[in-house]
């Protein structure tokens, strides 16, 4: 289950998709197939491989890339969450869900 998202994210994450951007979209999410998990980061990109490549290039395996037209990510949780949106740049989402 996914929360702690506003549409207008959602939409602005979406969009970004769609024109073949390297978009991250973290959310808060509880599954049981992963205890101690409480986010995710939506990588996606709706060019698989340009999504393909930027897995390989942050030591990730695109098979696990969700193909899910028009809306293709990567789940990225646990250890490798934090050290890439650092990477990434992405301090809003490392300082709002409390991953620093």
């Amino acid at each position: 289950m996914a929360f702690g998202v506003k549409r207008e994210e959602l939409n602005r994450w979406k969009q970004a998709v769609l024109d073949g951007e390297i978009a991250f979209l973290t959310h808060y999410w509880l599954d049981p197939r992963f205890p101690g998990i409480t986010t995710v980061t939506k990588v996606g990109c709706s060019d698989l491989g340009r999504l393909a490549d930027w897995c390989r290039d942050n030591g990730l395996p695109p098979q696990h890339i969700h193909n899910r037209p028009p809306f293709p990510h990567f789940d990225l949780i646990g250890s490798k969450q934090p050290e890439i949106l650092k990477r990434e740049g992405q301090w809003d989402q490392l300082r709002r869900f409390k991953l620093l």
